[in-house]
């Protein structure tokens, strides 16, 4: 159950009038500007010419494939299910148009891995004879005609019991499979044993199966995302054995069976594989959830119940409520107890905006174990000194401390921490002002989590535009913040921007850690004194096995450079080129390989999830 969109007008004038309608007048014309003007993005139709798969490529496969096979023959049974699987493509039924499940079946044939089965069960008053009558006999496709409709776990689940393929794909009766489909689950399957659950990118075609928009380009296993939504829906492959293991799909949930059963297979799996690659082509028309969220509004509770016994299951105790939009979902989680948290703030100068942020937060929250760290660098107005100590006289939780060196950023960080007494860590910058009731909770109670090492916010301009949700390792060539400059209300590419998730960095203008795990990376590296500490903050803790979560719940205004102002120097841009040089080389390996919460197929030239010119990507890439 991905997240929904509105059915879309028939025509492009309905469609704009609707959004001016919806949106206002500034919003439409923004997004004509944006549609028309903004000459350098890549169409989905552009991308599709350069990274569909070529008549020749396909032939490729085809030979390579039954190489696979030849390679197989005589291996025992569980050698040749990892090197040559068979895949039992399940598909429920029910008065499926005969045209979409010629369509389906079709699409299954061209596959240029010819090792599977289709099995179908049907639970429509009549039999389907759709792809049967007057066409080759094909003993991989099965079709059983079920006594009655058992609704979509049930029939699902009675496609399910005819497989006897070593993974199940799932697929809908009136969606396509890409060609290249099955090759690629293979593919990924030969390179990686240990592989129990593999999902791929998709789009959606109109109701006629000509015309393919809408991609959802996806970040690898991302369990936080996947708490928000169900980004994961098509194509989706598991492990039969861990299928059955996990008790395959659960009528109570009809609606949002998947992602159910998402959650019970990826709490078990040993290894979940994404292939960032369009395998799946979801159709479509007025009845169907992807075009019209209305025709199913009750697989939305489903999915609320889903993730509830997925906490349950996993004894995480948390309260789930729906999001934004249909099909998401927000988490809060419980707080085992309460501990005292410092809360670092380099200050020179500025004591207006240093007194609006303390101000914020209190008036945020009601937490009581703060206490306030204010480190203090080469203030010159001696009016900063008298506002330190009418805040000291307000505030008994509230320290000044003296670094006397120069502006570095994180060697003021660090210092701050030497100095503080808490086993939480917040890093705000003395420019920010929380907009979010209970802040605290929405950063300490998941940072409490004991896989996650860092937790960070969703930052906005005054303006009321975006200037943090998360930051994209590679984006502008070393890393760059994700929707910089995107309207506030508005969700950005598939939800992202209103989505809490695992990200690899987030920004140190408002981040909050464990002390431990700050102490185990060694702090922030004082190398870096101003660019990118954060970031590399975030994958060192990332390196140690710690998640970095970016809650899009937990807001701020963030007036950002106030105090040190702008990259406009000579000496400045040569201190910023020196560490981004510093940078690059030191996380080189992970640059090259590329950001695993972002998708290959996007852009690195914009922060705005557009498409990446399709001639600029490997197609081993694609395919790993």
């Amino acid at each position: 159950m991905e997240i929904q969109e509105e059915r879309k007008p028939k025509s492009l004038l309905k469609k704009t009038i609707l959004y001016f309608k919806k949106n206002g007048a500034k919003k439409g014309f923004k997004k004509i500007h944006n549609k028309f003007f903004r000459l350098e993005t890549v169409s989905y139709e552009k991308w599709q010419k350069g990274a569909l798969p070529s008549a020749h490529e396909l032939e490729r496969q085809r030979r390579e494939a039954a190489s696979w096979k030849a390679e197989a023959a005589g291996q025992g049974k569980e050698e040749s299910a990892g090197r040559y699987p068979l895949f039992s493509i399940v598909v429920p039924m029910y008065r499926t148009p005969p045209e979409y499940l010629e369509a389906l079946v079709l699409s299954v044939r061209a596959q240029t891995y010819d090792h599977w089965e289709l099995c179908l069960a049907d639970g429509s008053e009549t039999p389907c004879s759709a792809c049967f009558g007057g066409k080759e006999e094909d003993e991989r496709i099965r079709y059983r005609f079920l006594e009655g409709n058992q609704g979509i776990a049930g029939n699902t689940n009675a496609a399910l019991s005819m497989a006897v393929g070593d993974f199940i794909v799932l697929a809908d009766h009136d969606d396509l499979l890409s060609p290249d489909a099955l090759y690629c689950l293979a593919r990924a399957i030969r390179a990686d044993g240990t592989a129990d659950v593999l999902y791929s990118d998709e789009d959606k075609t109109d109701k006629n199966g000509k015309k393919f928009y809408d991609p959802h380009f996806k970040p690898d296993f991302n369990e936080d995302l996947l708490r928000s939504l169900n980004y994961i829906c098509h194509l989706l492959a598991v492990r039969r054995s861990l299928a059955a293991e996990a008790g395959g799909f659960r009528a109570d949930y009809d609606g949002a069976q998947d992602y159910d059963f998402v959650f019970r297979c990826t709490e078990r799996a040993r290894r979940i594989v994404h292939i960032p690659r369009i395998l799946y082509h979801w159709r479509c028309h007025g009845a169907s959830t992807a075009e019209n969220p209305e025709s199913k509004r009750y697989a939305f509770e489903a999915g609320k119940r889903a993730l509830e016994d997925h906490y349950a299951r996993l004894g995480i105790e948390a309260r789930v409520a729906h999001g934004q939009k249909p099909g998401m979902y927000i988490t809060q989680y419980a707080r085992p107890y309460d501990p005292l948290v410092s809360v670092i703030i380099p200050n020179k100068d500025h004591t207006a905006d240093l007194d609006r942020t303390i101000r914020s937060v209190t008036a945020c929250t009601s937490y009581p174990k703060l206490e306030w760290v204010i480190v203090e660098n080469n203030s010159v107005c001696s009016e900063t000194f008298s506002y330190y100590e009418s805040l000291a006289r307000e505030f008994a939780n509230v320290r000044v401390i003296t670094w006397k060196g120069e502006f570095n950023y994180a060697a003021i960080n660090n210092f701050g921490v030497s100095q503080a007494s808490g086993e939480y860590l917040w890093f705000l910058n003395n420019d920010l002002e929380m907009i979010t009731d209970d802040c605290v909770d929405g950063l300490l109670n998941p940072c409490m989590r004991p896989e996650i090492g860092i937790v960070g916010a969703r930052l906005y301009y005054g303006d009321n535009t975006v200037q943090h949700a998360g930051v994209i390792v590679g984006l502008g060539g070393v890393a760059g913040h994700a929707f910089v400059g995107q309207p506030r209300f508005d969700c950005g590419y598939m939800a992202k921007d209103w989505c809490t998730q695992r990200l690899s960095a987030v920004t140190a203008a408002c981040l909050m850690m464990r002390r431990r795990v700050f102490e185990e990376i060694g702090g922030f590296s004082e190398e870096l004194a101003v660019a990118f500490n954060d970031v590399d903050l975030c994958l060192k803790a990332g390196r140690a096995g710690y998640g970095v979560l970016y809650n899009a719940q937990v807001e701020a205004y963030h007036y950002e450079s106030k105090t040190r102002g702008l990259e406009d120097t000579p000496k400045k841009v040569a201190r910023f080129n020196g560490e981004m040089d510093l940078f690059k080389e030191k996380w080189q390996k992970e640059l090259q390989a590329g950001d695993p919460y972002y998708n290959v197929n996007l852009t690195l030239a914009r922060n705005d999830f557009t498409l990446r010119n399709p001639y600029e990507i490997d197609y081993e890439q694609r395919v790993k």
